[in-house]
């Protein structure tokens, strides 16, 4: 019941706070530059062009605080160790670590596979679900996973992948198909490689939702003249969705498959949750976490912290880029 007050009158003071600086700022404002005399109009031009950033201000003090400063701090952690500056030395190290490798590699698998078939499964499913009846209660199911968080993803397709020995009930679906076929069961989170493309799937299945949902609303915004202009000319339905309806939408495909790239950058929770990287899953935000909250050394996992930001960085300024020229 305390918590539930003292919640509450937290909110009741954020919000009379908020509207106490926006009230006294635009007085404060007023006065200085007053809408009045021979210099209104003046006071006026000067008011509006400081007023949005007099009301901006806190949000990007916040986001200073927040974003800009632990960029700097990681920075500084990855080119120290034990507070003295020590160059490029954990870098060294990083690079010449098989873990950072494996982890690595593993990051380049997750790029290529998640984002093409998460795109490729959402480009289908959304071509489908709008010329069926009930397409938008397929669509609801198939967006439903968007809903449920990475660790709960996770612990669903762990009990999916479940391995019981030989001779006992299997709990897990997909050995309960194995061995209704008259296979052995297997631990299939323990087999190199194969292991990866599981954890992959589970991220497949996530984001295929959202991809579904863009690209039907971008496959709805082709004009019907064009599509009938295929027809007339002798196209059959495949040739007008591969030829005429994907080339109108690559805008789109572009920016979901990028956003979805940024996401599979910063994977984590999957693999934390359900192998925490062991036998060759590993990647590099699990990594990060492992030298800096397990091994206590927070240079090393500024330093793998510093490579996942400069991997992003490039495909979210290009993301970004091409979501301006869209809306343009």
């Amino acid at each position: 019941m305390n918590q539930i007050l003292f919640a509450g009158l937290t909110i009741l003071v954020g919000v009379a706070g908020c509207l106490a600086y926006f009230w006294l700022s635009n007085m404060a404002l007023d006065r200085v530059f007053p809408p009045r005399g021979a210099s209104a109009s003046a006071n006026l031009r000067r008011s509006g062009r400081i007023r949005p950033w007099l009301f901006l201000a806190p949000a990007i003090l916040f986001l200073g605080v927040y974003l800009v400063y632990p960029v700097f701090a990681s920075v500084w952690l990855a080119l120290s160790q034990g507070g003295v500056f020590v160059g490029i030395e954990n870098f060294v190290w990083l690079v010449q670590d098989p873990k950072f490798r494996e982890s690595l590699i593993n990051n380049v698998l997750w790029l290529i596979f998640v984002p093409s078939m998460a795109t490729l499964i959402g480009l289908i499913a959304a071509q489908l679900t709008d010329n069926i009846k009930w397409g938008a209660i397929a669509k609801s199911l198939i967006f439903m996973p968007m809903a449920i968080s990475f660790v709960g993803a996770a612990v669903i397709w762990k009990f999916i992948y479940e391995f019981r020995a030989e001779g006992l009930a299997q709990i897990g679906l997909l050995n309960a198909f194995v061995t209704t076929l008259g296979f052995a069961p297997h631990a299939w989170l323990t087999i190199p490689l194969l292991n990866t493309f599981l954890l992959m799937m589970i991220m497949v299945w996530m984001q295929a939702g959202f991809a579904m949902v863009l690209l039907s609303a971008a496959l709805r915004g082709i004009p019907d003249e064009t599509i009938e202009a295929a027809i007339l000319d002798g196209a059959n339905p495949w040739q007008v969705f591969w030829r005429v309806q994907v080339p109108q939408i690559k805008g789109t495909i572009a920016v979901v498959w990028t956003t979805i790239t940024i996401m599979v950058l910063k994977i984590f929770d999957i693999v934390f949750a359900i192998t925490n990287g062991q036998w060759g899953t590993q990647v590099l935000a699990n990594m990060m976490y492992d030298w800096s909250f397990r091994a206590g050394d927070f240079n090393r996992g500024a330093t793998i912290a510093i490579v996942i930001m400069i991997a992003v960085l490039p495909i979210m300024i290009w993301n970004i880029r091409n979501a301006h020229r869209e809306r343009d």
